[in-house]
């Protein structure tokens, strides 16, 4: 690890990023000397990119039908070659996440670029979000959780991701809203700064014709009521994934009631700590989703 870089990994960081159990891989290393492990004065196996790259690019020509045997006999070259292969056939789901993991551990923009340049001449901004970002993301959060990855490697590809929202939605956000009758405001709580799920949303409430106004993180109660003096039929929309705490969380969404509520205003919550809600004590007008496909259904 260097300046919290990852560049070896363990036998445990391999099958967290390549779905193949490590048992399988010591098969796979065994039999068929697929890979070539470091080992250190203990004698544990470590691993760098290289044969992280190497075991990304087998896993997915295996899940492709080619069996472990027969790819071991290829030249170190021809197996890229063969993944490549792959790709023009368009078959992406496995090949685009595979690949934008290598971009994540390389710290590689151009590789993302290509990727997603890739899959954007094939399919909406809407497909590539939902069958590739969406997935990754989920993905990412886990490999962080059991430190496969390090925050340099997830922040590095989050603002790649946010990059490609922001642009667009830039597209949208100069058209003129074709629907006047409601304008959505959005934002995250204090001390909440996972926006990817929000910037998202806003791109697709202003696909939906609408007007929306994005304040972004770590927003307080009080500042969202100034908006309440400027528009009438305001939905505020909110994801609350860690924050805030579930101690205080069903009196903070009162006090959201209480202060956002006036004539026809609708609050929209979702995120992981919406679970902790007591919708028991919910205003009408506070709306709970369970998730971004179930929100997006009701703009």
């Amino acid at each position: 690890m260097i300046n919290n870089i990852k560049t070896v990994f363990s036998i445990k960081d391999l099958e967290n990023l390549s779905g193949i159990k490590a048992h399988t891989i010591r098969i796979w290393e065994k039999r068929y000397n697929i890979l070539e492990p470091m080992r250190t004065d203990t004698n544990i196996r470590f691993y760098n990119l290289h044969n992280l790259q190497k075991l990304l690019n087998i896993t997915l020509l295996h899940e492709y039908g080619y069996k472990i045997s027969k790819i071991a006999t290829y030249p170190e070259e021809r197996i890229p070659q063969l993944v490549r292969e792959i790709i023009s056939k368009k078959n992406s789901q496995n090949y685009a996440i595979t690949s934008f993991k290598m971009a994540m551990m390389n710290f590689d923009q151009e590789l993302f670029f290509n990727t997603f340049d890739w899959l954007i001449s094939e399919k909406t901004f809407k497909e590539v979000f939902k069958e590739h970002f969406l997935p990754l993301l989920k993905e990412l959060g886990l490999l962080w959780q059991s430190e496969t990855i390090t925050p340099a490697n997830e922040h590095f590809m989050s603002h790649l991701i946010k990059q490609k929202i922001l642009i667009y939605t830039e597209a949208l956000q100069i058209r003129k809203p074709t629907k006047t009758d409601r304008i959505f405001v959005l934002s995250l709580p204090l001390n909440e700064i996972h926006q990817i799920g929000l910037l998202y949303l806003q791109y697709e409430i202003l696909d939906k014709g609408y007007k929306t106004i994005y304040l972004g993180e770590s927003m307080p109660i009080e500042n969202l009521q100034d908006l309440t003096k400027h528009f009438e039929n305001i939905t505020f929309v909110s994801f609350m994934t860690i924050q805030p705490d579930r101690s205080v969380i069903n009196q903070y969404v009162k006090s959201m009631g209480q202060k956002l509520l006036q004539k026809n205003n609708e609050i929209w919550l979702m995120g992981q700590m919406v679970e902790h809600i007591d919708q028991k004590v919910l205003h009408e007008r506070i709306r709970i989703f369970d998730s971004m496909e179930e929100t997006i259904n009701m703009i």
